[in-house]
């Protein structure tokens, strides 16, 4: 059974990155060098916010998340761009107006680092925004005349949009929060995984790899 937050040991528990660094062979941590940095602060994130109920299904996606790093700045970018654009049309008033700026950024980022023709908006963003057609017009206002190197943007950007994303979607008024940020992880993971050119599923483990930390959760009648 995953749990929230940090655990000394096994004993004490697991969260997602946690368990991840115990199956990569790896010393017990949560920030793992196994890893791309912001896609496993994506990771604890939905773990933490995602209900006790439905945590146990995340599970299933740890080892895919297995020597997936880089450190090209596209890679923080793109899962920055992810994020915001998943959560911008249901996260709550006072989140939209950072996670719009945030797809403007980002785009403007993707122009300096891919050579675009400066204002290309992807498809999947002019779609978000179009959710929110009064705030996107503010953030395009907001944005404009502004320059952010993507050195500080992967910096210091991407990871508070990563965190605005998801606790945005954790507060949202929808009936599938638990569905709508497990989404979101596997989406990403699966994006990461195209970029480092694996397959699209984790390797299979076997029950020796992790019969140590992992057992069955009771399942209790009625």
């Amino acid at each position: 059974m995953l749990g929230r937050g940090k655990h000394r040991n096994p004993k004490k528990g697991a969260c997602f990155m946690e368990l991840a660094s115990f199956l990569a062979g790896e010393r017990w941590s949560d920030h793992p060098q196994c890893t791309h940095p912001l896609l496993a602060m994506l990771a604890r994130a939905v773990n933490d916010l995602t209900s006790d109920a439905a945590r146990p299904k995340l599970a299933t996606m740890i080892p895919s998340v297995i020597g997936l790093n880089s450190d090209d700045p596209r890679w923080d970018v793109h899962l920055a761009l992810r994020a915001a654009r998943t959560a911008l049309p249901v996260a709550p008033s006072d989140r939209q107006q950072t996670l719009a700026v945030a797809i403007y950024g980002g785009e403007r980022m993707l122009d300096v680092l891919d050579g675009r023709e400066q204002g290309t908006m992807a498809p999947e963003s002019v779609e978000a925004l179009a959710t929110v057609p009064t705030t996107a017009a503010w953030a395009r206002q907001f944005c404009a005349g502004t320059h952010v190197k993507p050195k500080r943007f992967v910096r210091d950007a991407a990871p508070s949009v990563v965190s605005t994303a998801v606790q945005g979607i954790s507060e949202a008024y929808v009936t599938d929060v638990d569905d709508r940020l497990r989404g979101l992880l596997a989406d990403a993971i699966a994006d990461a995984r195209r970029w480092a050119g694996h397959d699209a599923a984790g390797a299979d483990l076997r029950p020796e790899q992790w019969a140590e930390v992992v057992r069955p959760a009771e399942v209790r009648a009625g």
